[in-house]
């Protein structure tokens, strides 16, 4: 995945965040149990994961790529609800949206430069995987297009770049083995893919035995 998508991914976030009200920060997301300013600073921390993972250079051969990374993030209820408790408390200490959204627009920056500059065929490492730069591109733009959609759930403000939502529809393809239906558009496909919308029975009709692999990742 080439840098520009993640820069038009990153950059429509960063002025969303950056738009976002004070008062905003407390509305629900998208996310389920997550407010906006939590989703926030879990948006901070995966742009502090991308700019570790550009510094951190690894021998080969990878061990995951764009579409295998996603398979193997199946967290447990009670993982998703430490998650949640520990991002709320840090949440809660910044100052609210004020406190996070510069640190966010200036990591999100930083990670945009620092992909601009890399070899996207070098590997480098994240979260004890070994992953090609332009595949952790990919996840980057992923997980910011899925929480973008999920930042505006509740709210009149535009959603993510055609562009960043294309590859999470190409990435729930793969790991569904087909192409979605053809019916759902880009952010549909987003949502349905990563369990935010339940399937309809028309959806379950024309999926026919690959909807019991729904969610494709939460």
């Amino acid at each position: 995945m080439s840098p520009e998508l993640l820069r038009s991914a990153y950059g429509d976030l960063s002025a969303l965040v950056s738009d976002l009200r004070p008062e905003e920060g407390w509305q629900p997301s998208g996310c389920a149990g997550w407010s906006v300013l939590d989703l926030t600073q879990h948006l901070l921390d995966d742009a502090r994961r991308g700019l570790v993972a550009l510094a951190t250079p690894a021998d080969g051969p990878a061990t995951t790529d764009a579409v295998a990374y996603w398979r193997s993030w199946q967290p447990s209820p009670e993982d998703d609800d430490s998650t949640a408790w520990r991002t709320r408390v840090r949440a809660s200490v910044t100052g609210g949206l004020p406190g996070l959204a510069p640190l966010y627009a200036e990591t999100a920056a930083a990670v945009v430069v620092a992909a601009g500059r890399a070899d996207p065929g070098g590997l480098v490492a994240t979260q004890g995987w070994v992953v090609r730069v332009d595949d952790l591109l990919s996840t980057l733009a992923v997980e910011a297009a899925v929480h973008h959609l999920d930042l505006v759930a509740h709210l009149d403000r535009p959603g993510p770049p055609p562009g960043a939502l294309a590859e999470v529809r190409r990435v729930l393809g793969e790991l569904l083995g087909h192409p979605l239906p053809a019916g759902w558009d880009d952010a549909t496909a987003a949502r349905r893919g990563t369990g935010r919308e339940p399937l309809t029975d028309a959806d379950r009709a024309a999926l026919g035995d690959a909807a019991a692999s729904f969610p494709l990742f939460g």
